[in-house]
This record gives C-alpha cells, sequence and structure tokens, in this order.
C-alpha cells in the first residue's frame, strides 16, 4: 500500500520551515550548530545542506487548528513552530536517554557534540519555544504558552514513567496506555488544540480539539510500537524486532504479558532473561506476542482510537474541509507499513 502525504503536510513545511530557521538564528551560535545540525540544517561543521526539519506533521496539526477556529494558517505559524521545537528538545534528550546513536539515518547529536552539547540545545529550544508564544501579542498567546507547558511537563513525566518500567517487571496496561498518553499524546493534543487556543477559539472548540489529539497520539504510539517489532527496517530506520531486542515494554508487548496465557508466561520468561537474545529467540518471542493477542489488542486499540478522534470534532464547528485534513493526517501517521 502506497501511504499518500496529506497536503496539509507540505503546505506547513512551506509555512514553517523558514519560521523555524528565523527562530533558531536567534540561539547562540555554539548551541545553533547543534540545533541545525539536529533540524538536518547543517552539517557537522556548520555548513548549510538541503532537506531535513523532519515529517512536519505536528506543525500541520498546529496550523489546522487555527483554521478551524476561522483563523488563516499563517496566523497558526508562531504557534506550529513552538510545538515543533518542543518536539526536538524531546528527541534531543530522548537519544541521550535511549543511547540512540542515528536518527534520520545521521548520527545523533550526542554522539556528535558530545552528551552536554546536546541536552544544552535541547534546553533552549524549549525556552525558545515559550518565548515565541508570548513574543507575538496574539490574544491567546499566554495561554498557548500555558498550553505547551503542560504537554512538556506531561511528556517529561511520560518518560520519567518509561524509563522507570525498564527496571520493572510487573507493568500493567492500564500503566503503559497512560505513560504513551503522557509521553507522547500530550503533545499531540497540544499540536492539535494550541493554533485554535493561540488565535483565541472557545473553550468548546480547544478541548475538542486537544481531545482529537489525544486519541491520534495513542493511535500514532500503538501503531509506533506495532512497527517496533513488525516493521520493515527501511520504514523505521531500526533493525526488524528492535524493540524485543532491548526488551522495550511496548503496548503490544505489555497487552501480551497481561493476557494470562500460557505464552505469556513464556514472553515473560524469555524477556527477563539476562541472556543476550538470539535472532531465533527474537522471532519466538514476536511469535509470542501474536499467540497472546497482543498485536491484534493493539491493532483493534488503534483503529479505535482513530474512530474516538473522528468523533472528538463533531459537534464543536470545526469546517468540513478543516475536518477531513484533520482526519487524512490521522489515517497518515497511522499507516501500517510492514
Amino acid at each position: 500500500m502506497t501511504v499518500v502525504m496529506p497536503a496539509g503536510v507540505a503546505v506547513a513545511r512551506d509555512l514553517v520551515g523558514p519560521a523555524t530557521e528565523a527562530a533558531l538564528s536567534r540561539l547562540s551560535p555554539g548551541v545553533r550548530r547543534v540545533a541545525a545540525y539536529h533540524y538536518g540544517l547543517a552539517d557537522a561543521d556548520g555548513n548549510p545542506i538541503r532537506g531535513g526539519s523532519g515529517k512536519a506533521l505536528r506543525p500541520a496539526l498546529a496550523l489546522l487548528s487555527a483554521r478551524a477556529a476561522g483563523a488563516a494558517p499563517e496566523r497558526g505559524v508562531t504557534p506550529a513552530v513552538a510545538v515543533e521545537l518542543v518536539h526536538n528538545f524531546s528527541l534531543l534528550h530522548d537519544d541521550i536517554m535511549d543511547g540512540d546513536t542515528e536518527r534520520r539515518h545521521r548520527p545523533t547529536a550526542w554522539t556528535v557534540f558530545g552528551v552536554g552539547a546536546a541536552i544544552l540545545a535541547g534546553d533552549a529550544l524549549l525556552a525558545l519555544a515559550n518565548d515565541l508564544l508570548l513574543e507575538d501579542m496574539a490574544p491567546g498567546g499566554p495561554w498557548a504558552a500555558r498550553c505547551l507547558s503542560t504537554a512538556v511537563q506531561r511528556l517529561i513525566a511520560g518518560q520519567g514513567e518509561d524509563l522507570a518500567f525498564e527496571r520493572r517487571g510487573d507493568v500493567t496496561l492500564a500503566e503503559c496506555l497512560q505513560m504513551a498518553g503522557d509521553k507522547t499524546a500530550a503533545l499531540m493534543a497540544c499540536a492539535c488544540t494550541i493554533g485554535a487556543v493561540h488565535v483565541g477559539a472557545s473553550p468548546e472548540m480547544a478541548m475538542g480539539l486537544a481531545e482529537f489529539g489525544g486519541h491520534v497520539g495513542l493511535a500514532f504510539q500503538l501503531t509506533d510500537d506495532l512497527l517496533g517489532i513488525w516493521g520493515a527496517p527501511e520504514v523505521t530506520g531500526k533493525p526488524v524486532r528492535a524493540d524485543l531486542r532491548a526488551r522495550k515494554k511496548s503496548l503490544p508487548v505489555v497487552a501480551a504479558l497481561a493476557s494470562g496465557t500460557p505464552q505469556a508466561l513464556e514472553l515473560a520468561q524469555i524477556l527477563a532473561s539476562s541472556a543476550d537474545l538470539t535472532e531465533d529467540d527474537l522471532v519466538h518471542a514476536a511469535d509470542l506476542v501474536v499467540a497472546a493477542g497482543g498485536r491484534q489488542w493493539a491493532e483493534e486499540e488503534a483503529d479505535s482510537r482513530l474512530a474516538a478522534a473522528a468523533a472528538a470534532l463533531d459537534g464543536i464547528g470545526v469546517p468540513a474541509d478543516v475536518r477531513a485534513e484533520f482526519i487524512a493526517i490521522a489515517e497518515f501517521i497511522t499507516a501500517r507499513q510492514w
């Protein structure tokens, strides 16, 4: 199946890309060099390069949320840039915490510039995001900043739980869903409402858009977790079954472990082993996740979250064309490519 990029994503790149580069130019030279490299805008020596800057999915959602409130997409550029800055703050720090050495088919920033420099670059992006929201004097600027700050607090809480799960063998499915809701869905929900908040939308619309984004964020995480086990390397950029190799407490795995089946017990024993897992072990573990119902649960839950997201847009006054674009992006980011 060929997945078509929604038109709104291309619009976001055209509008938000230059504004993001302008924002990054405000950083101090050393920090700017790390951030530009991380964004794919420069090489390790600071020489400009073409391309980069990610998929622009969250900026596209932020622009749509401004349009949902009746504003031109250009009025959503500042909150779109702010959300993407925060997203990249989290990526810079996540790469360090997870020990990841590659992102977007390039060495991660911390492996090139050092841990300290990457942490400082992430911190600078976070501070810059709030500065942008508070500077442009939009009617909802302070509320948009508050929305973003709340999302960051939830993101940090979710990341903390994710790290804690690595040391626990008794993680429940409810805990795992809460962690994903904080770590991933909170910022997605913010992206889907921050443009509307920034231009002074009604509380009813802002809350409905946030609910939409929360469901989409969970559907995205479920799909990402499925790809982390069964995704093709050319799609994920990681070896097949990478999450199992890392013994990650992903949603399909936790659902399988919670099934109470004989396969769940065998899977728990494999994941608790202190020995390195062989390729045969990983294949068998993936088969056990399927047999214990973890894969089916994750696929059905993702579909359920997408349906709930669509329902959240009903009755809050979102124009039909904007609603269609929201749904198109939601379906795009949760499309399964095995």
